[in-house]
């Protein structure tokens, strides 16, 4: 076969040995896919030059990230800087800033500088951060700002660790506010949630801690910080729920003032105490963590029992302090600063006042009804010695001794008796008790017993009605009145018959203090609670006058009136009220037992008692001769312990005739009334006073003059 192109036709063949040829179909070891080992080692070195890309590429992705941010952090502080300086800009000249003046607190003392109550916006002094307990700066630095030494103000790390929480958490949970921006806050600015108020916040911190000492900084916000009830400062908040002062606070109390601070009105002890006291476990490890406290002191706090307060100040000497702070305005005006007033009040007697009133209620309050009592205590200069408004302050600030006006019953007789002495009766002046009547008015004697011919002593140591409104017509109810209104009685009066059974309305206040004069011999002192007022440095704003008080009774009418109510505690109503001194008195019970009274005195002390309720229910039958004069002997008793005995002032002496025999009634078969022996006859006042057909009668007997009578010229 001819050649074409001169070239022979090679057929492929697998049988023959292989022949190199440059021409010919081969696979060399370079064609391989998988490479030979040369080209594995090339390959290795691809990867480490990969992976050194990939390095250098994060790298350089990092960096920028970094960059970035880096940039972003500069046109954020340049913004916040921006931000700064125009809240800043609105704020007036830091060199015109000034803490402000916390709000005056009124120190209220009794007698013997003893704390009786603080008054006013805080409710309590301002103490330096020595005198305070050193466990309430170290509890409250422990759960509220660990770094307050060390930070200029403004905790940034605080800051971080609070927006990252709050960012994890999903909600505002945690605050970074240092105590001096708190500080700064409660000084200055609104509680707005802005951030011109927060601006402003830590521009005031800065200059707070740049003006002042980290101390002072830490005093002025213990001392200002609200603590929930009504109490600021931490002097306030120990006295309101530990009753004492902050310089006496354990280390359990301070981790629980402490830890008021996150929400003081939701854990005050007073609204919920199990969570004011789980929080104050909360702060004690805080403590332990920092090593503040060491292990045992940890487990002693924890040990310790839980703090329940009153849900409001509790104590009748809040009474008071209340009544004081009404009287400071007509005394110095308006408090511009920091006062203490020195008061007449005897803490030891006020107690015992309180107990007096406490016990019988609660003993009796269900069993007889009665759910409220009053009592005053005065001494014969006018001071007022203790005053209880009521069982209990904390449930009620409602002013029973001072403000609550009811009516005397026959509490008020000595002022009928008086009228009469001082119109030429006598104590042993007789008047025929059996039943009478006034126009339309029939008054009657207790449980409807009559005893004929009495004394007017036996007639007011027995209380008698009838002879009471016999006397008041014999005088005229003005001149009742007035001798009531001399003596210090301040209420109106109705000038009627009726007055001489004690149906005008008195307080227990104004009722005891007119009973002074008895005690005092003659004199109506001014009452008062208050002997002097000064600021805090020691400069005098008021001293109570040392004026003499005037004469309102001859000697020997106080001698008269004293021997008749004498014979009240010796043998008559007030019997339970005898506790060994020479003392008179006079019970007094209003229509249907709604109020029950004993008004008694010594030479040493006047006082008052009043049981009864405030929306004038009557008691189950409770009368002046039992509680009442129970709660005074309780407290007069305690009272008089240990001082001398001193007998009543004035002395009288009867008109040497027969005794009388009072015994009980005789019934008489004209009407069941009862017919006594006197030691001399007597008229019976004529006036409007008709008796009823059923009436003891009798002839008319001129009345004898005693020698007293004739050297008074009646």
């Amino acid at each position: 076969m001819a050649k074409r192109g001169g070239n022979k036709r090679v057929d492929p063949s697998f049988d023959e040995p292989h022949r190199a040829s440059p021409s010919r179909f081969a696979v060399s070891e370079d064609d391989r896919v998988v490479p030979s080992g040369r080209r594995k080692k090339r390959s290795k070195k691809a990867a480490r030059a990969s992976r050194k890309t990939r390095r250098r590429s994060s790298v350089g992705l990092l960096g920028r990230l970094v960059y970035w941010c880096f940039v972003l952090c500069i046109w954020l502080g340049i913004g916040g800087i921006g931000l700064v300086a125009y809240y800043g800009a609105q704020m007036p000249s830091a060199t015109t800033w000034a803490v402000p003046e916390r709000p005056p607190n009124v120190k209220i003392i009794t007698v013997d500088n003893k704390l009786l109550a603080n008054r006013g916006v805080t409710g309590g002094e301002a103490i330096g951060l020595h005198e305070m307990s050193p466990y309430i700066p170290q509890a409250v630095i422990a759960i509220e700002d660990r770094r307050f030494y060390s930070h200029f103000g403004i905790d940034p790390l605080g800051v971080g660790r609070a927006f990252a929480s709050n960012v994890l958490g999903g909600r505002l949970s945690q605050g970074g506010s240092t105590l001096t921006q708190q500080l700064a806050k409660n000084l200055f600015l609104k509680p707005d949630r802005t951030v011109e108020r927060k601006v402003q916040e830590l521009l005031l911190a800065v200059w707070l801690e740049q003006t002042y000492t980290k101390d002072q900084i830490l005093e002025m916000y213990l001392n200002r910080v609200y603590f929930g009830s009504g109490a600021y400062g931490v002097e306030a908040a120990s006295r309101r729920y530990f009753g004492k002062s902050a310089r006496n606070v354990t280390l359990a109390e301070a981790a629980l003032l402490a830890g008021l601070l996150k929400a003081p009105s939701k854990l005050s002890p007073a609204r919920d105490p199990d969570a004011a006291n789980d929080r104050a476990e909360v702060v004690l490890a805080a403590m332990r963590d920092q090593g503040m406290i060491g292990a045992k002191e940890l487990s002693l706090a924890m040990k310790a029992t839980p703090t329940r307060a009153a849900s409001y100040w509790s104590g009748s000497e809040n009474y008071v302090a209340d009544y004081i702070m009404d009287q400071l305005p007509d005394l110095i005006g308006e408090v511009r600063t920091d006062i203490v007033v020195q008061s007449t009040i005897d803490l030891n007697l006020q107690k015992l006042a309180e107990n007096s009133i406490r016990e019988l209620i609660a003993e009796n309050g269900k069993k007889l009804n009665v759910s409220q009592g009053a009592l005053v205590s005065l001494d014969n200069t006018g001071a007022v010695r203790a005053m209880v408004g009521g069982y209990d302050y904390a449930a009620s600030q409602f002013d029973r001794a001072s403000e609550a006006k009811r009516q005397p019953g026959s509490a008020f007789k000595p002022f009928v008796y008086l009228a009469a002495v001082e119109h030429g009766s006598t104590p042993d002046s007789v008047r025929n008790d059996a039943p009478i009547r006034i126009g339309n008015w029939t008054p009657q004697n207790y449980k409807g017993k009559y005893y004929g011919q009495v004394t007017l002593t036996t007639a007011l140591a027995k209380s008698l009605n009838s002879v009471a409104a016999q006397l008041a017509v014999q005088v005229g109810p003005g001149a009742v009145v007035e001798a009531a209104h001399r003596l210090g009685i301040q209420s109106d009066l109705q000038a009627n018959t009726s007055i001489a059974l004690g149906t005008s309305e008195v307080t227990p206040l104004e009722l005891t203090a007119a009973y002074v004069p008895f005690a005092n011999g003659g004199y109506r002192p001014k009452v008062h609670f208050i002997t002097n007022i000064t600021t805090t440095d020691g400069k005098q704003l008021y001293q109570a006058s040392a004026g003499n008080a005037p004469r309102v009774l001859k000697p020997e009418v106080v001698g008269m009136m004293n021997a008749m109510m004498q014979e009240t505690i010796k043998d008559g109503t007030a019997g339970k009220a005898d506790f060994g001194w020479p003392a008179a008195g006079k019970t007094g019970t209003s229509q249907k037992s709604k109020d029950a009274w004993f008004i008694g005195y010594t030479a040493n002390l006047t006082t008052g008692v009043w049981f009864g309720n405030d929306d004038g229910t009557p008691t189950k039958n409770i009368t002046g001769g039992s509680l009442p004069t129970l709660a005074w002997n309780h407290f007069m008793a305690a009272a008089h312990e240990g001082v001398p005995v001193r007998k009543l002032p004035g002395e009288w002496y009867p008109t040497p005739v027969p005794s009388v025999d009072v015994g009980e009634p005789v019934a008489d078969a004209g009407g069941g009334n009862g017919v006594m022996r006197s030691q001399r006859a007597s008229d019976v006042p004529t006036g409007s006073i008709r008796r009823p057909s059923a009436d003891v009668g009798g002839p008319k007997v001129r009345r004898e003059k005693s020698l007293l009578d004739i050297i008074l010229g009646n």
